[in-house]
């Protein structure tokens, strides 16, 4: 065993690599060496837990380390960029999970409890199983496994207040009633699991990324709980650690689509089809171009400004941009990357996509950055980027994102939108950018038509 004093000591350490980690993840260059620390940190504190308590036996340890190790080697190896938000949401419901069954474990192991104990448990029965039936359901909607759609139903409110008023008042229960109270530790489990899927249901694809990070800070929540529960410090200070950072990145995303937390999570938004003000879209002309037109507009620009969405991802063509804009600055062009805080399903979705096709990071530019040079653009080129350029957030009061920050890709002096139909995003609202007199539409695949338009532009 190891002595109390030093164990802390060693705790806190961890703890101090994880927060420098955290810090150095705030930039790319960084980024590398605040997972190692991170990684470091976690590596410490198991070694410590492991030495210091007697857990298991070191034989299931041993093979759980394998048998998680090697699922995580498959996923790292095998999903695709495409998919990572979906992983992400899958992590997440690991977690809690995770929470969820160390908790349990807990109650059932000791007959009288302490009432703050008792508390800690409740809360990481609660908070860990609605972040594992949440994440899976978060999972199926960007897997399309299920509709993407908001599922609602009447009363729907009303019925998971109650679910959640009936969860409080048994865990109320719990905590005074002496002794272990199996039939309501059950059915605490089983309405939280419930409820879990009903938080995330009426919640549209289009607003996934503010979900996955609310559920990450969810199960940030819900291991501190359990830190708590095993009276272990590094897991209290790891858990809220993600749980703050996942809170602060929900509140900046709600913050970028002029939206409250409220209203992300009961206004179904996406579940009406909105074409905008005037015409519908069938009466209104749509311009499009050849990929010959295309290259022509790029390679003689000044300025080109790239808006990159989930389309760009979907068709891994990320390598093929970059290969673009090489060519487009050897003919004596700029090109500039325009990064909405919500593109894409996840939270630095954009960013990690075009890193990995080593985008220099001081050519991606945040929506505030960005916005005041689309004036002077030559060419603004939209990649499956939908409902944040559409221009009825500004001018469409019965629009369902109306004021929500925009990138002003209509300011630009030309407008490329690269996509394959004419469907309406994530969201199901119509883009107004599409009939814009500025645009034109490069029908077809991204990945395909960037190539296209590298060859031409290096015939030129």
């Amino acid at each position: 065993m190891i002595p109390s004093g030093l164990t802390a000591l060693i705790y806190l350490v961890s703890a101090s690599l994880f927060i420098i980690g955290l810090k150095k993840l705030g930039h790319p260059d960084t980024a590398p060496r605040g997972n190692q620390l991170s990684a470091l940190g976690m590596l410490v504190a198991i070694a410590v837990t492991l030495f210091n308590r007697d857990i298991l036996s070191y034989q299931v340890i041993i093979a759980g380390i394998f048998v998680g190790s090697a699922a995580g080697l498959w996923m790292a190896r095998t999903v695709k960029m495409t998919a990572m938000p979906q992983m992400v949401a899958l992590l997440n419901g690991f977690g809690g999970a995770a929470s969820l069954l160390v908790g349990g474990a807990e109650f059932l192991k000791v007959e009288t409890l302490p009432v703050d104990t008792d508390i800690t448990i409740q809360l990481s029965l609660l908070i860990g199983a609605v972040t594992f039936t949440g994440s899976v359901i978060a999972w199926a909607k960007l897997q399309e496994v299920m509709t993407g759609k908001p599922i609602t139903y009447p009363l729907q409110k009303i019925v998971s207040s109650i679910l959640l008023l009936g969860i409080l008042g048994l865990v109320v229960y719990q905590v005074v009633t002496p002794g272990q109270q199996l039939q309501s530790f059950y059915i605490v489990i089983t309405i939280s699991l419930v409820l879990g899927v009903l938080f995330v249901i009426p919640i549209g694809g289009a607003d996934m990324p503010v979900v996955i990070a609310l559920l990450n800070s969810y199960s940030g929540l819900a291991a501190a709980m359990t830190g708590f529960v095993i009276n272990n410090s590094v897991l209290i200070i790891a858990g809220a650690l993600v749980g703050s950072s996942g809170i602060i990145l929900t509140t900046i995303m709600c913050k970028a689509m002029n939206r409250s937390l409220g209203n992300v999570l009961f206004s179904a938004f996406g579940s009406v089809t909105a074409l905008g003000p005037g015409k519908g879209a069938e009466e209104r002309t749509v311009r499009s171009l050849s990929v010959e037109d295309a290259a022509l507009q790029l390679a003689y620009a000044r300025l080109v400004i790239v808006v990159p969405g989930y389309g760009l991802a979907v068709a891994q063509a990320q390598h093929q941009v970059r290969e673009l804009a090489d060519l487009i600055e050897k003919r004596g062009g700029e090109v500039k990357y325009a990064i909405h805080p919500v593109a894409g399903r996840m939270p630095g979705h954009m960013n990690v996509l075009l890193a990995e096709a080593n985008v220099p990071y001081d050519k991606l530019y945040d929506m505030d950055q960005i916005n005041d040079e689309f004036q002077r653009a030559d060419v603004a080129l939209v990649i499956g980027a939908n409902d944040v350029v559409n221009p009825a957030a500004r001018s469409d009061p019965t629009s369902p994102i109306y004021g929500m920050p925009i990138l002003n890709v209509d300011e630009a002096q030309s407008i490329i939108v690269m996509k394959r139909s004419m469907n309406p995003g994530f969201a199901g609202i119509q883009n107004e950018l599409f009939f814009h007199p500025r645009n034109s539409m490069l029908f077809g695949d991204a990945k395909a038509s960037l190539t296209g338009l590298v060859n031409e532009v290096k015939s030129l």
